[in-house]
């Protein structure tokens, strides 16, 4: 029984585990950043290719 409430009471593996939520947390937040961000890139990578497109067949 006193191993049982002593394994309950330590806290040593507290630090890891706030970190670890932290990091996914971090994590997450980016992720969902970038999956935001992927339409914007397109739409600027179409403009451009348009772009390039016209100025190649002007410059023919």
């Amino acid at each position: 029984m006193q191993t049982l409430l002593g394994f309950i009471r330590d806290e040593q593996g507290q630090d890891l585990i706030e970190y670890t939520l932290l990091m996914a947390f971090v994590a997450l937040a980016s992720a969902a950043l970038f999956i935001g961000a992927g339409g914007s890139i397109s739409g600027i990578w179409t403009v451009t290719n348009s772009q390039l497109a016209a100025a190649n067949s002007s410059a023919s």
